[in-house]
């Protein structure tokens, strides 16, 4: 899972971002021997899209400029007395930072309107002035407490040779589950001692399939056996009636060969076990089922995680579900 780095934004996108979200203002550094050349930058005034909203597209001065639109305009330059760079940390505090040279990127804010913290996953596209999406990235904003805004940016990096010039940035997409139950691959070990996420999957000819991992990073050994318990969800977070949890994926298909019958898996720390979500996206009567959201514990009792699979279910109506075993 990849995290967004602490913010150390150039000095003219600090002044626009604090200018147009009406905070603490923060300047240009243009003294010692490397002064950075100032950005280019659009200003962004679209909606917010389920609390996120971008607020500035910085891009460096030594590429072509950006098109402006009714949405996207220059920003003011800065006072040479205002402080530099600044990150802002989950309290939205600035702090002064080091500066850092940065490529083309978006600066964007994170607001939780709910009554319990929230984890987001926000998916980025960055396109061409013609709409045309030239690359895309995912970040991920932990733990957002209620009532509280986050302030962060995500980077575009390179480009892919011949590719046209970044003009425009949009959300996405936006998933958001309870802090408590945020999936993870990473950082510290949970209290539970198990770290549980889904990758990416595999999508071919309308069949899906997605990994479960769970990682066991405590002391002594981890039992997992059988299946995982899953709770399918809606945009909401509320649950999804009609779908058929099915054992093992031999109804959905035979591609992955035969169903393995279950067993104790027991892991030390460091070592991992999978599961599969098997479904086909087939459309035929009926409306067809979306489920954002899935709540996975590893086995009866283990504390619940919240993944983003997606499932395109059609109006197949049914869900395959591997059990534990080793990866490999």
């Amino acid at each position: 899972m990849r995290r967004p780095a602490p913010l150390l934004v150039p000095a003219l996108a600090a002044v626009l971002l604090l200018s147009a979200c009406g905070s603490e203002r923060a300047g240009d550094r243009n003294s010692g021997p490397r002064a950075a050349a100032q950005p280019s930058l659009i200003q962004v005034s679209e909606p917010a899209v389920d609390g996120v909203r971008i607020v500035a597209l910085a891009i460096p001065s030594d590429s072509p400029s950006p098109t402006e639109s009714a949405s996207h305009s220059p920003s003011p330059s800065p006072s040479p007395s205002e402080p530099s760079d600044f990150r802002v940390t989950p309290d939205r505090l600035d702090r002064p930072a080091e500066p850092r040279d940065l490529g083309v990127h978006a600066v964007y804010e994170v607001t939780n309107e709910s009554s319990e913290a929230l984890t987001y996953t926000i998916a980025f596209a960055f396109t061409n002035s013609t709409g045309e999406v030239m690359d895309t990235r995912r970040e991920t904003v932990s733990a957002v407490a209620p009532g509280k805004t986050v302030r962060s940016q995500v980077e575009l990096g390179d480009l892919a040779p011949g590719a046209s010039p970044v003009t425009r940035v949009k959300i996405a997409g936006v998933t958001k589950v309870p802090a408590a139950e945020a999936p993870g691959g990473t950082g510290d070990c949970p209290a539970s001692g198990t770290r549980l996420w889904a990758d990416e999957g595999d999508a071919a000819m309308g069949l899906r399939v997605v990994g479960l991992h769970v990682e066991y990073c405590g002391k002594g050994e981890y039992t997992v056996e059988g299946y995982p318990l899953l709770e399918l969800l809606d945009d909401d977070r509320e649950p999804v009636d009609g779908v058929k949890i099915l054992k093992g994926s031999k109804e959905i298909t035979t591609g992955l060969g035969d169903d393995e019958a279950p067993r104790p898996v027991t892991l030390k720390s460091g070592e991992t076990a999978i599961a599969r979500l098997v479904w086909r996206n087939t459309t035929g009567f009926g409306t067809p089922v979306n489920v954002p959201y899935v709540r996975v514990r590893a086995k009866a009792g283990a504390a619940p995680v919240t993944v983003t699979p997606r499932l395109d279910l059609g109006t197949t109506g049914k869900l395959g579900v591997t059990p534990w075993q080793r990866p490999g």
